[in-house]
């Protein structure tokens, strides 16, 4: 999208101004816009119409206004949301630093000390979100942000909203809630999740900031699901023989296929 492009919808329109497209996946377009009112730069999430569908207007909005309520250091916060002209959109600040799966990308593995203290930022985020019993459902490199070299979880709002739609509408618009990758054994089973999916997920994310690559790839989404099931845990220890010894133990347990 060029730049001075509206949104659609005239709500948006009257408060954000588009500047450009920043990030594109399978649920959502996200651009760099600003906030008219506050004078601010921020970034502007729309959802993809077939899952604004699946979700409906109602329902995405009572998720989003639980998720705006989350006030921790280490989430990235809801600033508005709402709907418009058929979309659902929500906006975030925008942060200019990388995310987490740029950064990896860049640099590769990283030290034991940099992964303890990622990791430690995230868990702290979602255990205040558990304790809410809110389950994000989608923690991965790409959902961790930095700021001031601080790590912000990113995209709660989107995995709850589409976690309470029924499976029939999922199933029939073809969408997946998370992201076979970092996707626990019983999330990829389509069995009801609980904190313990996350702790998974971010047991995932830790490899991969380890040993540069996550723990189950192939070269289909279903192989991959197939390996969450019923994959042999790979061992970090083989990769990074530098590790302190409590990193094995400690990922065999988040990575468990019983949870």
């Amino acid at each position: 999208m060029s730049e001075g492009t509206d949104l659609p919808g005239t709500t948006l329109a009257d408060r954000y101004r588009i500047d450009r497209e920043i990030g594109r996946g399978g649920m959502s377009v996200v651009y760099l816009a600003h906030d008219l009112r506050h004078d601010r730069p921020v970034a502007v999430k729309l959802l993809r119409p077939d899952v604004a569908a699946s979700i409906g207007g109602d329902r995405f909005q009572r998720e989003i206004e639980i998720e705006a309520g989350l006030q921790h250091p280490n989430i990235l916060p809801v600033y508005d949301s709402g709907s418009s002209d058929g979309s659902l959109w929500f906006v975030m600040p925008f942060i200019e630093g990388d995310n987490l799966a740029k950064r990896l990308e860049r640099e590769g593995p990283l030290s034991a000390e940099e992964a303890t203290r990622i990791v430690t930022e995230v868990a702290g985020a979602l255990q205040y979100a558990h304790d809410r019993d809110i389950v994000h459902r989608d923690i991965k490199p790409s959902n961790i942000l930095f700021s001031s070299g601080h790590a912000l979880v990113a995209d709660f709002g989107i995995a709850r909203a589409l976690s309470q739609v029924a499976d029939d509408a999922l199933t029939a618009t073809g969408l997946t809630v998370g992201t076979p990758v970092y996707m626990s054994p019983e999330q990829a089973g389509g069995e009801p999740v609980d904190r313990r999916a996350d702790v998974y997920s971010l047991g995932c994310v830790l490899y991969e900031m380890l040993a540069g690559e996550p723990p189950y790839q192939g070269d289909s989404a279903r192989a991959v699901l197939t390996k969450q099931m019923i994959g042999t845990i790979p061992s970090i220890e083989t990769t990074r023989t530098d590790l302190p010894p409590h990193f094995g133990p400690t990922l065999r347990r988040a990575l468990a296929k019983d949870p």
